[in-house]
């Protein structure tokens, strides 16, 4: 990190001062947050975007912490700095804020305001740790708000509704038609006043993660936190998980000068300005920059779960074993492809024991192999397995040359859940191990201090389309994660399906999987959707057969040093632009409707470039596999005019012409 400048102003006020109205303003003076006893508000140039709506703390002792307190120090800074982040969608980001900070007897407020962002957080300051019994937050929102809204799959109670794997499609409500028996987890997007909203939070580190109900059915929203499990056993999917027994009557375990997430609000006048937010990484712990990171390798892997193992043409018996897992890694190193994972199945299923390897794998040998074609292995932990002993575990295989870990089904974000993250984190940091959280939550910006951890699943992704019907729609929930879930930060989305399906004849083959949509939908998803550990979800000989559209898929880098929303609507299409070196990326997606676009190249510095685009085929709209490959010169300015078919997209690599 480089600091290109910081002014600091600090006003201390040594008298305690009453409860008043505080507010901080964004650097443009457009975005201000105000406190005004236990409510917070936010305005955009005067328009209400969260009218008061009440925070407070009640600890254990029955203290409350909030805005009501007597306030006994003020402190005030504007701050500008430039981020250099090592994993990310940009090179560079430049954190510009104005700070206000309320010390009252044992914590502070603290508010920031950035030009397309709002964050308040708690700072403890006590003698003595304590315990929280609850956080209340009730966001208040304008009349006339709509909510895309992604509830918790799992069904039944709030404490039932707290198992759950975060994985669902948002649904599009104005806020009085929320689902009253329901929680919803975050990112929230919410459109109101003019303004795209978006309600999430960052730094989540030693604390249970914030869902939202609305149990009256109105304009406000109340926060809600699984309390601390008294009681967690071994259970649920194939005995790999921790199933909560019992319940504490706190939310949290707090240290005394323990740091609460980061409340955050991301505002921007159209969907386009949320892709690409960096207030989640903004607000995050910072890397330790004593540590080497050098060693952290994003990169494209070749998965074997989604295709089912499911080769052809081979000489051998396809499924898990070492024959085909070398087909794998041949196929990797072939087309310079990072990582090879074995997913679930490499190791015995049911027990929870990740040193007792299925006898037709080979994992020694495979190791030696892949070492030699300069590909890297990544195994999948089952929860329950990896914590038992992390540390030995990573020692060992780390050790033995394998890169990584894919860490599922935690299926929970209560405290010690949280708490596991960050432990997991650091563990395989020491070993030099890249992780995959799957089975997880949304990022909370874990990735800024922990670089080698790569990708965080909470996505409906396209593993899904192996087991639902049609009627969960894929291609509205593609066009709504922009604007939503990936403002959190990177996704575990699973790309890449060579089998491609129209409308009409889609189907869920766990065998043979498909995808809803078109090949270039699936080409596209590359560079929309940001993950530093891209998935390539078909079978390598279905990709073997599909050169044109391989070569893109191939070519594309993982992590970016420049990203830009070029168009949207949530729900409807999204066209995101991102630079590696002098070479862009775009992509174009469509949901069920056929759209035409223009697509403005005055996002290039000036010059002369080559264009290879992937576009729908004439015929995309009966057969999903039709596309066209084109190749021409253009100046930067001029427009495109692009097609895409129901369900389509349209994919691009532009190389500057030196």
């Amino acid at each position: 990190m480089r600091t290109c400048f910081c002014f600091f102003l600090c006003l201390f006020i040594a008298a305690q001062v009453s409860a008043r109205p505080y507010s901080v303003v964004s650097p443009d003076g457009s975005l201000s947050l105000c406190l005004d006893g236990e409510c917070f508000s936010v305005t955009k140039n005067g328009s209400i975007l969260l009218e008061p709506s009440t925070y407070a703390l009640t600890l254990g002792d029955g203290t409350c912490w909030s805005g009501l307190g007597k306030v006994r120090r003020i402190s005030k800074q504007y701050k500008e700095i430039n981020l250099e982040p090592l994993v990310y969608i940009k090179d560079s980001v430049q954190d510009e804020y104005n700070e206000l900070v309320l010390a009252y007897k044992d914590y502070s407020i603290v508010m920031r305001a950035y030009d397309d962002a709002v964050a308040w957080r708690v700072v403890a300051n006590r003698k003595s740790d304590f315990t929280i019994l609850s956080e209340k937050i009730d966001l208040s929102f304008p009349t006339g708000t709509t909510a895309h809204v992604p509830y918790v799959r799992t069904e039944g109670s709030f404490e039932q509704q707290f198992n759950n794997s975060f994985e669902n499609q948002y649904v599009h409500i104005d806020l009085r038609d929320w689902d009253a028996k329901r929680l919803a987890f975050l990112p929230i997007t919410f459109e109101c006043n003019g303004q795209c909203v978006c309600i999430t939070e960052s730094d989540l580190m030693d604390y249970p993660g914030l869902y939202f109900a609305n149990v009256n059915c109105d304009n406000t929203l109340e926060a809600i936190h699984a309390a601390y499990p008294s009681e967690v056993v071994q259970g649920g999917y194939n005995n790999i998980q921790g199933i909560v027994t019992g319940r504490e009557n706190f939310i949290a375990k707090c240290s005394s000068n323990q740091s609460l997430p980061w409340r955050v609000i991301a505002v921007s006048d159209s969907p386009k300005g949320l892709i690409g937010s960096d207030i989640v990484y903004k607000l995050a712990s910072e890397q330790h920059e004593e540590r080497d990171w050098s060693w952290v390798k994003p990169g494209k892997v070749a998965w074997d779960w989604w295709n089912d193992w499911n080769l052809k043409g081979v000489p051998f018996k396809a499924g898990i074993n070492t024959d085909t897992y070398k087909f794998y890694i041949d196929f990797a190193s072939a087309h310079g492809v990072e990582y090879v994972i074995l997913d679930e199945g490499w190791s015995s299923i049911g027990t929870a024991d990740l040193y007792d390897i299925v006898p037709e794998i080979d994992l020694a040998e495979l190791i030696r192999y892949a070492e030699q074609r300069s590909v890297g292995l990544i195994l999948w932990a089952g929860y329950w397995a990896f914590k038992k002993d992390p540390e030995k575990l990573c020692k060992h295989y780390s050790e033995m040359g394998i890169k990584g870990f894919k860490i599922d089904f935690m299926d929970r974000d209560d405290q010690p859940m949280v708490e596991f993250y960050r432990n997991a984190a650091e563990i395989t940091a020491k070993y030099h191990l890249v992780v995959d959280f799957h089975g997880a939550f949304k990022p909370t910006g874990l990735q800024k201090e922990y670089p080698n951890i790569l990708n965080y699943e909470g996505v409906f992704g396209e593993e899904m389309q192996k087991f639902l019907d049609i009627s969960w729609d894929q291609m509205d929930n593609d066009c709504t994660i922009p604007f939503t879930r990936m403002v959190a930060g990177s996704l575990d989305y699973t790309p890449g399906a060579m089998r491609n399906s129209t409308r009409q004849s889609f189907a869920p083959i766990a065998s043979q999987p498909m995808s809803q949509g078109t090949r270039c939908h699936q080409l596209a998803l590359y560079p929309i959707f940001f993950a530093p550990l891209l998935m390539l979800c078909d079978s390598p000989t279905n990709y073997m057969a599909e050169s044109e559209c391989f070569e893109f898929i191939s070519d594309i880098p993982t992590y970016w040093d420049e990203t830009i929303g070029l168009d949207g609507r949530i729900g409807d299409y999204a066209v995101v632009a991102r630079r590696k070196g002098e070479t862009w990326y775009v992509g174009a997606i469509t949901d069920w409707d056929s759209r035409d676009i223009v697509i403005d190249s005055s996002f290039l510095p000036e010059g002369q470039y080559s264009i290879t685009a992937w576009s729908d085929g004439v015929n995309a709209d009966r057969n999903a596999e039709d596309y066209s490959k084109t190749v021409c010169t253009f100046a930067s300015g001029e427009q495109f005019f692009i097609h895409m078919a129901p369900g389509g997209g349209w994919a691009a690599k532009i190389c500057k012409i030196k």
